[in-house]
């Protein structure tokens, strides 16, 4: 049988997005006032798009220029070998040395924590940060480890066999978000 996706709900649109995302940098920009090492690191693959767009309107909201990285969890992930997607490495860009900084690290969905442990762990091979804060557009409420966004866009408890799909514009050709559900043909 073929899996098909149902699309059930739109949750978010461009405007949408829009707002949160700018909630969401005024949330940073609190972390800028006591702390001046901060640093955005996008995790691959919306993540990265995300963390632009938070470093942007920062700039833009309080003239302040947050360094901005790139990172690829892929070797640090627990299921590498297990895991039925594509597992195509992307490049790690971390212009900054990471040690003594705060670091924000920035994804699309948190859903079972996983994909932050692995980022935590790709990290602190590079240095040792003096504070790690997690950042996400949509929490899942799945979480198989004790692992919490610190910030997040917005809730949306889903079940199992339910995906949230986020889009942008910078990949995708649209903003928003869609909660979809695998179903058998």
């Amino acid at each position: 049988m073929k899996s098909i996706d149902v699309v059930k709900a739109r949750l978010m649109g461009a405007q949408d997005i829009q707002r949160t995302i700018t909630r969401l940098a005024r949330q940073v920009i609190e972390s800028l006032e006591s702390d001046d090492g901060v640093a955005i690191v996008g995790l691959h693959r919306r993540g990265v798009y995300l963390g632009c767009r938070l470093q942007s309107l920062i700039q833009k909201l309080e003239n302040v220029q947050v360094p901005i990285g790139t990172l690829d969890v892929t070797m640090y992930r627990d299921d590498f070998r297990t895991r039925r997607s594509s597992n195509r490495m992307r490049a790690t860009d971390i212009p900054f040395d990471v040690s003594g900084r705060h670091l924000i690290l920035v994804d699309d969905v948190l859903y079972t924590g996983r994909t932050v442990r692995a980022a935590m762990d790709a990290v602190t091979d590079l240095g040792r940060p003096s504070r790690i804060q997690f950042l996400t557009l949509i929490d899942r409420e799945h979480h198989e480890l004790p692992i919490r966004a610190d910030m997040v866009g917005r809730v949306v408890p889903t079940i199992s066999r339910e995906e949230v799909r986020v889009q942008f514009q910078e990949i995708d050709g649209r903003d928003g978000v869609w909660l979809v559900e695998r179903s058998k043909d």
